[in-house]
């Protein structure tokens, strides 16, 4: 790897640890692996016995090879938060990574619990979020570049190129939540009613049931 390419992923990996002390909050002691088992209802996972900690609870190998990216979107997420590595319980810091195939699209989302922040890895992206003004901010990034996605806001990424594409995904939480827009309003269990999707999207109820079932998971 050129010292530049070193240079640029340490800055990413910095911007990374400063701004998680923004969203969950911090902890009260060294570590607090998460143990989902326990049953105990708190704001993240009640903690392992120190004493069972061991360095498996602080390790995932999952971001180092590029996700299968033939789906209809044409990407995938491979996530790296607390439900993969249980050491990240109170740390308030996630990463993911996402790929796309030539055309693949990280449809319009959200995540409520974190900013996110994405380094491209390879290819090019044209990237985008809108603010709460309905105003869309947008830019196309290559391989060694930075964008941010403010705490919340509706954002997405597409590439436009070729070529296939990836980047790394930061968060200031160690769970950010992902709302997908048009999977979470037309395939919900319950379902959303058909008359508030018409009148929202201006739309007849035949469009409404063709949306949901394109939308709707493939069965295996």
């Amino acid at each position: 790897m050129s010292p530049t390419n070193t240079f640029a992923i340490l800055v990413f990996f910095c911007c990374a640890i400063s701004f998680t002390f923004a969203s969950d909050p911090d902890t009260l002691q060294d570590l607090c692996v998460a143990l989902p088992s326990s049953g105990v209802k708190v704001n993240g996972f009640a903690c392992k016995a120190e004493s069972n900690v061991t360095e498996a609870d602080f390790f995932f190998a999952g971001l180092a090879k590029p996700g299968a990216t033939n789906n209809t979107l044409g990407s995938v997420v491979t996530a790296a938060n607390v439900d993969k590595i249980p050491g990240l319980n109170t740390l308030g810091v996630s990463f993911s990574r996402i790929d796309y195939k030539a055309g693949g699209l990280n449809p319009p989302h959200t995540h409520p619990r974190a900013t996110e922040i994405v380094f491209v890895l390879d290819g090019q992206l044209d990237v985008g979020f809108i603010t709460t003004a309905n105003k869309l901010i947008s830019k196309s990034i290559n391989k060694g570049e930075i964008f941010v996605f403010p705490k919340g806001l509706v954002h997405y990424q597409k590439n436009n190129g070729d070529k296939p594409a990836s980047v790394l995904s930061a968060f200031n939480s160690q769970l950010p939540g992902t709302v997908s827009i048009a999977a979470t309003l037309f395939t919900s269990t319950p379902t959303v009613p058909h008359n508030v999707l018409s009148q929202a999207f201006q739309i007849d109820a035949k469009l409404v049931d063709d949306i949901k079932a394109k939308l709707a998971p493939k069965k295996t």
